[in-house]
């Protein structure tokens, strides 16, 4: 007899039956219109809002009430609706979603969920009435990964402190990897993320995840004690958002400790049913740790991309966020890669607000001055939305919001043309293989710059300082440098005459926005 057949026999006999029945969970969604929490006579069930369990999506009916299965290691949370904010705890978290672990999580390196006990009889939602524009503005922070006192520090300083108490944005979004390896900091990062002082909102990365958990459906254990579901959806004007945990670990190829990107079936059932309440005119925003592209065999795992894009491309406004890389780009799809809408696929990768894993230096003030290995400067983007449209800001950290470009070229230049070569350099940090980049010279014709796929020279050049120095500089050495995917070129003319010359140069963005940003170069004669 197979034995594999035997295992599966003794399985299903000795299973505990407790696991494998599955229950009922009932409750009402309300109006908590004095916002305490608690249900009074006087606040109404709101019908028509959808509850779902990470799989099926109920919606409540004309009393409010819904009924979804439930196992013993399930989270119910309500979808919610627009014109409707969830209450926060201490920590400005979403508290939108109840936890049904009856004995807890299991016995991990970093705890997971309490006990929760029995399912109560009613699992209520509170729902409180607010004024919600379609036109909005939402912050998304990528990668903070913080490992230790010193980076939370950075964290809090270069990144935090520039938002607190930032006016007229809805909501803010980081979209994983909060930790680098102590889960127990999960707490350290939302209490000083809290200080924005909005309500915010987590996607669970690779660094989030309990290394030690075994298998898949558990490695995310104490991500939920702290945040909630990994899995879940909101509303917000016209724009429907869905976050999704795309880290399959341990890696189910048999990589114990290793990671793949992609969707389970539980996953994709739930964007289903999900979406078949959102109305096609909508924005819809995914929000996930790992970017879709395939760089490698440890990249996304195809088949679930393609199953993914099935289910969206009846949705003509449609683009997802994702980080992980700790670079900054605009990642696009078509036909080809099984994207089948009229545009292609935006996806836009936020690259990390730790930049090249807090490297670089610390500069006079206790700003560390680190970048992403493609030359990009540790900030944060702006989500901005208008009814169904969005476009993405992209803020670098310490200076003016029209700091767009970073130009690198030589300083001095000769007249002898073997000797006075030159050419600059623009990393134009939102930009993508089709924007647009023109250079001038003094108030000249304006000409195309070539893109080329390369090192950002300007990061390799500060590696070289660190390279060449015989002493160490307060910080750390960035890693060897990727190529960045946002780079031009364009010579610099010797031949103009000796003096100071201005260089020009402007950038057409994703949106049709222009950027520009000036330098200047000198010609001398050789000494």
């Amino acid at each position: 007899m197979n034995r594999n057949f035997l295992i599966r026999i003794s399985f299903v006999l000795f299973f505990p039956l407790s696991l494998l029945a599955q229950g009922k969970v009932t409750g009402f969604v309300y109006k908590d219109n004095d916002g305490n929490g608690l249900r009074s006579k006087n606040e109404p069930g709101i019908a028509g809002v959808p509850v779902s369990n990470g799989k099926d999506v109920a919606v409540t009916d004309k009393k409010g009430r819904y009924e979804l299965p439930i196992d013993d290691d399930d989270i119910i949370f309500v979808i919610k609706p627009s014109g409707y904010r969830v209450p926060l705890n201490e920590l400005n978290l979403p508290r939108y979603y109840y936890i049904h672990k009856p004995k807890g999580s299991p016995a991990l390196e970093f705890k997971g969920v309490a006990p929760t006990g029995p399912l109560p009889a009613s699992v209520d939602f509170a729902l409180i009435p607010q004024k919600e524009p379609d036109n909005f503005k939402a912050l998304v922070f990528g990668d903070p990964q913080v490992k230790d006192e010193t980076e939370l520090a950075h964290y809090e300083n270069d990144i935090v402190s520039e938002v607190k108490g930032i006016k007229n944005v809805a909501f803010g979004l980081t979209m994983g990897d909060m930790v680098q390896e102590d889960l127990r900091q999960h707490q350290d990062y939302a209490a000083i993320t809290a200080k924005v002082g909005i309500p915010w909102y987590n996607v669970c990365g690779n660094h989030d995840l309990n290394q030690d958990c075994g298998v898949d459906s558990l490695n995310h254990e104490t991500f939920q004690a702290t945040f909630g579901p990994a899995d879940y959806s909101f509303n917000y004007g016209k724009t429907h958002v869905i976050v999704l945990n795309d880290n399959l670990y341990p890696d189910p190829r048999g990589n114990k400790r290793g990671l793949w990107a992609g969707f389970r079936p539980s996953q994709l059932e739930f964007l289903k049913n999900d979406l078949r309440l959102v109305d096609t005119g909508k924005l819809v925003v995914l929000a996930f740790h790992c970017p879709l592209n395939i760089v490698n065999e440890n990249s996304f795992r195809e088949p679930d991309r393609r199953k993914f894009f099935k289910i969206l491309e009846k949705y003509p406004h449609v683009f997802s966020i994702a980080a992980h890389s700790h670079q900054l780009n605009q990642n696009f799809f078509t036909k080809e890669d099984g994207w089948n809408g009229v545009q292609p696929y935006h996806e836009l990768d936020a690259g990390a607000t730790c930049g090249n894993w807090y490297s670089g230096k610390v500069n006079e003030k206790g700003f560390l001055e680190g970048m992403m290995s493609n030359g990009v400067p540790r900030g944060y983007i702006f989500l901005n939305v208008t009814g169904n449209k969005y476009t993405t800001d992209y803020k670098v950290a310490g200076k003016p919001a029209d700091y767009q470009i970073r130009l690198y070229h030589r300083k001095v230049l000769t007249p002898i043309w073997w000797d006075g070569r030159g050419s600059v350099y623009a990393n134009f940090f939102m930009g993508h293989k089709e924007s647009k980049l023109e250079c001038r010279i003094d108030n000249g014709e304006w000409k195309r710059m070539r893109y080329r796929e390369d090192a950002d020279p300007y990061y390799v050049s500060q590696l070289f300082k660190w390279d060449e120095s015989d002493t160490l500089f307060e910080g750390r050495r960035p890693t060897e440098p990727a190529d960045c995917r946002h780079l031009w070129t364009a010579p610099l003319p010797c031949d103009l005459g000796l003096g100071v010359h201005q260089i020009e140069v402007r950038a057409t963005d994703l949106f049709g926005r222009i950027f520009t940003e000036k330098s200047s170069y000198r010609i001398e004669d050789p000494k």
